[in-house]
């Protein structure tokens, strides 16, 4: 019933961007992204057999991990349109993993997935306990207007939204000139709040990538032309990712990262999206969250006191599933892992 292709770019950005699931790190930029620092792309589309149009696909990526193999990774995705496309397509990725001589396939499926836990276990997909993306997130639902969104956040965050343009706070829309500046902030911020950021390059790349198309946005904030916070916020479809975020050390009293973030948020609503995934809070229950987030800074924690007041749903995804199809390469690549988190652990 299907026949089986490799999109070429234009034809995958034109088919991501139109799919309900819609999702940034199914984009053909973020295969250039990542591309760009070590990573291969593989993209499996399908189309009928009487045509030439893409009814479902995957973009998949593939890293060295030195003597332990090669890694393949399918982030939120596969993207589809009816169920009967699971069965062509799972087998067609299997084999363009198995001739990259990849030892697994970790599957990240995201939020909304459309399989049961009987397929999972037909497609020998397991859970797994190494995630790459957060799977816990808050996800505003941007389908009200402004006076609505501003009343589901908790008073405390629009207070401080009106105390930074109260301050004089001003934000604007950054462009390559400012990428120095917000490189050095992003570093800033990770050195205070103790966690790891991408090298500089790798943000005006990310930039380079998505800003022009205007599939991404980077959003500042400054006081008396000082730069005070950032926010680069990225859409495809009708969805919204605040991915990077920095804020400056000093005259953190204004609140500019409020500001910044109202900014992004206004910017994804006014093109069209329906939801905003502020991506990326610790992943624990809900009373655990509340109990501990004004006494923990380590992870994720430093970021969910500011992430919890914009009227965000908690969400979890399925998280990690991994398919192996060579097990004593995979049982290596589960002790580098083990290692990896004792090394972190004694740090």
């Amino acid at each position: 019933m299907y026949r089986i292709v490799r999109p070429a770019a234009a034809d995958w950005e034109r088919f991501v961007q139109q799919h309900p699931r819609a999702h940034v790190l199914q984009l053909p930029a973020w295969g250039a992204l990542k591309a760009a620092y070590g990573w291969q792309v593989l993209r499996v589309g399908l189309t009928p057999m009487d045509s030439e149009e893409l009814v479902a696909g995957a973009q998949m990526l593939l890293r060295p991990l030195g003597r332990v193999g090669k890694l393949a990774y399918l982030p939120m995705g596969p993207l589809l349109g009816a169920r009967d496309q699971w069965d062509a397509l799972w087998p067609a990725l299997h084999r363009r993993a198995g001739r990259s001589r990849a030892f697994m396939l970790k599957w990240e499926p995201g939020h909304d997935p459309d399989y049961t836990v009987q397929q999972l276990d037909a497609w020998r997909f397991r859970s797994s306990d190494h995630n790459i993306q957060p799977p816990r997130s808050l996800l505003i639902d941007l389908r009200q207007d402004e006076d609505g969104l501003l009343a589901r956040m908790n008073q405390g965050t629009r207070r401080k939204i009106r105390l930074a343009h109260k301050n004089g706070v001003r934000c604007r829309p950054g462009n390559a000139a400012d990428l120095p500046a917000f490189t050095q902030l992003m570093s800033e911020t990770g050195q205070r709040n103790a966690f790891g950021v991408h090298e500089p390059d790798y943000y005006c790349r990310a930039f380079e990538l998505f800003v022009p198309q205007g599939n991404a946005a980077l959003w500042l904030a400054e006081h008396e032309g000082q730069l005070l916070a950032g926010v680069m916020v990225f859409r495809a479809g009708r969805q919204a990712w605040y991915l990077y975020g920095a804020s400056a050390s000093h005259k953190r009293n204004l609140m500019a990262s409020y500001a910044a973030q109202w900014a992004a948020i206004r910017w994804a609503k006014d093109h069209g999206c329906r939801r905003y995934d502020l991506w990326g809070v610790p992943d624990a229950a809900p009373v655990t969250l509340e109990a501990s987030f004004q006494t923990r800074r380590d992870g994720l924690w430093g970021v969910y006191g500011f992430k919890r007041g914009w009227g965000g749903e908690l969400c979890r995804s399925a998280g990690a599933l991994d398919r192996v199809y060579n097990p004593l390469l995979h049982r290596l690549y589960r002790v580098a892992l083990a290692f990896r988190r004792h090394g972190q652990a004694l740090d």
